[in-house]
């Protein structure tokens, strides 16, 4: 029971949130079909191609989910509880991450499809926009380089998996020919293809000697994916990366469908994970509920990287207007459901598995899928893949904007292929460079600075929100106090946990200096923009404040 009330009160909040408060924000922005999209005036047939909302909601959803939605909420309420993490999800998601994702999108469709770096240059300035690039780069370079790890472990773990992952990339690429190239309908290609992306993963399962040939070495994926994620970044957008995220879309869909049947009919389903555990936790019971909960959350309440995609590659492939309400701020209220089943895995398995959260997901999705039929352990292979889907989109996804923000912040000195090398390059080093981590064990350089990711990803969201804001105040001529006081909270928030990080740091045994750097470096740059932003806000005081006298 607990389960099911818990998902049919999401559903209907969304709803209702989406219904008012998306209404609000049409308004707000000024949101009219009447305006052309940059994807029709600035058209290249590379990275600026108008797309049919449904194909670019499932672009945009499974780019932005990545594992967040699912280690995020999973940890937390294994540290906290599952009602914190339910909340945050649930006012995270409607009330900070949508507005902020929308925000995104929007700002960077009436600025010529340019990312918020664009908008914080032409709003707060050149200074503001380096230090906004600067801190995108080194965020999404990390990104690149995490994402990279979970789906070369991931696709090297169950060749089921690698098998269906490597099925949606070639059919990615018929599916664009087709529908691009030889002008069929979107629908009976979809039709078609579907049933052969769900059936993968069962078939492979069912007849293992199918995804033998699967069956590598994690360096061997290593180097795929790497050359996956190049030409990803380079090739016309509507050829691998856009059709890849659509189909993906679908399944993704599925997993949402079939967590809905189990937290909706999984009553036999005994609930382990208390409420409420505790107002601390962590080894030392040292990690307050704030600011760990609204961090370690992340991307199932709000997430910067959200705002990279909004206005990188999917306001490039808007249509009109209008969709980027459905596009940005749907995407998250989808987001937040995702988290809400997520945190029904984790209530009825009790424990974090061995494996991590995503093989909790995975296996709480198997017992999910047994509701319906399906067996047990192909529902745990389906939820791997699922989790897959989402960390490939959004690894593919992370390249390209990596390859747009070093253009951008080299003003197109640098070309579309060095960039993408660049960027690659950078999260490749952090794969294979070794470092001294915990206890003195030699570890990859992503591993020493990852703790810092929830921090510094919450902290860029708090940033775009400023950068939205002022953006509004300046150029819309509106209020902007539904984007700042989340602003505020994230900011306030994501320093705090920084500050908390680099303190554990100086009190461990083998402190992470490499770790205690980055923080640092990106604290200055956040405190630094946020300066830059309040002084084009008050120079916009002193501007207009005449003028109402």
């Amino acid at each position: 029971m607990t389960l099911a009330f818990m998902f049919l009160f999401a559903i209907v909040f969304f709803g209702i949130c989406y219904k008012v408060y998306g209404a609000f924000m049409l308004k707000t922005y000024g949101l009219d079909n009447n305006n052309q999209a940059p994807s029709c005036t600035m058209y290249d047939g590379m990275d600026y191609c108008p797309t049919h909302p449904a194909v670019l909601l499932g672009h945009h959803f499974s780019s932005i989910a990545g594992a967040g939605p699912v280690v995020g909420p999973i940890t937390a309420a294994s540290m906290f509880g599952w009602l914190p993490a339910y909340l945050w999800c649930l006012f995270g998601s409607a009330f900070i991450g949508g507005p902020h994702d929308a925000g995104a999108l929007i700002s960077s469709i009436r600025h010529e499809g340019k990312s918020v770096g664009t908008v914080v240059e032409k709003w707060i300035g050149q200074r503001g926009k380096m230090l906004f690039l600067s801190f995108t780069i080194l965020t999404l370079i990390l990104v690149v380089a995490v994402f990279l790890q979970l789906a070369i472990n991931t696709m090297a773990a169950d060749p089921a998996v690698a098998f269906s992952a490597s099925l949606y990339m070639f059919m990615a690429v018929i599916f664009g020919l087709l529908v691009y190239r030889f002008k069929i309908s979107i629908w009976p290609v979809t039709i078609v293809m579907i049933p052969i992306i769900l059936g993968a993963c069962w078939f492979a399962s069912v007849y293992p000697q199918v995804a033998e040939p699967f069956k590598l070495s994690p360096a061997t994926w290593r180097w795929i994916l790497v050359v996956y994620i190049l030409l990803a970044s380079v090739l016309p957008v509507w050829l691998l990366l856009q059709p890849r995220d659509y189909l993906a879309s679908y399944f993704l869909y599925f997993a949402v469908i079939v967590g809905a049947i189990g937290m909706l009919f999984g009553s036999k389903f005994e609930v382990v994970v208390p409420a409420f555990k505790s107002w601390t936790s962590g080894p030392n019971n040292d990690q307050y509920i704030w600011p760990m909960l609204f961090v370690v959350v992340a991307c199932g309440a709000i997430s910067g990287f959200h705002s990279l995609v909004g206005s990188g590659t999917t306001s490039k492939q808007l249509r009109n207007e209008t969709d980027s309400l459905l596009v940005g701020y749907g995407s998250m209220l989808l987001e937040g459901l995702v988290a809400v089943m997520a945190i029904g895995t984790i209530m009825i398995s009790g424990t974090i598995a061995a494996g991590g959260p995503v093989i909790t997901y995975a296996q709480g999705f198997g017992k999910f899928a047994a509701l319906i039929g399906i067996d047990e352990q192909i529902g745990v292979s389906m939820g791997a893949l699922a989790v897959n889907s989402f960390i490939l989109t959004s690894l593919d996804t992370a390249t390209r904007l990596g390859r747009y923000q070093i253009q951008e912040f080299t003003n197109n000195k640098i070309g579309k292929y060095p960039a993408t090398i660049l960027c690659v390059a950078g999260a490749v080093a952090l794969l294979l460079v070794k470092t001294t981590g915990p206890g003195g064990a030699v570890i990859p350089a992503w591993a020493a600075i990852w703790p810092i990711f929830g921090s510094s990803n919450q902290l860029l969201a708090a940033l775009g929100l400023l950068a939205i804001a002022v953006w509004i105040k300046q150029g819309l001529k509106k209020d902007a106090t539904f984007l700042m006081i989340p602003m505020w909270f994230m900011l306030v928030t994501s320093v705090a946990a920084l500050v908390l990080l680099i303190r554990d740091q100086f009190v461990a045994a083998a402190p992470n200096y490499l770790l205690v750097v980055v923080s640092i470096i990106l604290m200055i740059l956040a405190v630094m923009m946020v300066r830059e932003s309040l002084n084009a806000l008050n120079r916009e005081v002193r501007v207009t404040a005449p003028q109402s006298k």
